[in-house]
């Protein structure tokens, strides 16, 4: 072989190389998403199945008093109304999105609090009669810019409300810089009747304007 056609053997690799570590990300990121979406469907579930022993209310329409989460969940407390219903929630990891570097599961739900979870609770939803209520969600976000808080964040319907990078990015992004351009970034939203929506920054202002509700109260972790 001549030393051309070993550069361009070489050449040949390193592009194939490439491909296949390109394509492993995107399958790994697609079934880190897929494990995110499956989380929130597993807490939708969990509140629909607390509701039938609870008259038909969700943790946050139940008043301490009598084993719920009202109270509490109106000052953001978003770990107390997850402990409430820790036995249809049966283990701490889904409240963790697979795609988020800065939380890790609880070890029990006695030791759970807001760095063991990754998802906001909407504090006024309290049961599945307005199926367009946004019961739960990825709480990566940012209003006006700015990352959100963790506490209650109370959010009018017409909010500059957007997703912000570091979790469910698509793998498109700015040519040799690596960073992902912002309509790519997304996430997921569960909503009043048990349904998940994995959802554009677009798509997540419009989710909020429907609720037709004045303000949004969300309960950040």
């Amino acid at each position: 072989m001549t030393l051309i056609e070993v550069f361009a053997v070489v050449a040949g690799l390193f592009i194939l190389a490439a491909l296949l570590l390109a394509f492993h990300d995107l399958v790994r990121r697609r079934s880190s998403r897929l494990n995110c979406v499956s989380n929130v469907k597993q807490i939708n579930l969990a509140f629909r199945i607390w509701a039938g022993d609870n008259g038909n209310l969700y943790p946050m329409g139940v008043p301490s008093s009598i084993g719920g989460a009202m109270e509490l969940i109106a000052t953001g407390n978003v770990a107390s109304c997850f402990r409430v219903a820790s036995n249809e929630l049966s283990t701490t990891k889904i409240l963790v999105c697979p795609d988020d570097p800065n939380r890790t599961s609880a070890i029990n739900f006695d030791s759970l609090n807001r760095s063991h979870i990754s998802y906001f609770i909407g504090v006024d939803v309290t049961n599945d009669s307005n199926p367009n209520l946004i019961l739960d969600g990825d709480d990566h976000l940012e209003l006006n810019g700015i990352p959100v808080k963790s506490g209650l964040l109370n959010l009018p319907t017409n909010a500059a409300l957007a997703w912000i990078p570091g979790r469910h990015d698509e793998p498109s992004r700015i040519p040799y810089l690596g960073i992902p351009t912002r309509h790519h970034f997304y996430g997921n939203l569960g909503f009043a009747d048990g349904s998940v929506a994995e959802e554009s920054t677009a798509a997540l202002q419009t989710a909020f304007f429907d609720t037709a509700q004045a303000t949004n109260r969300l309960a950040i972790p």
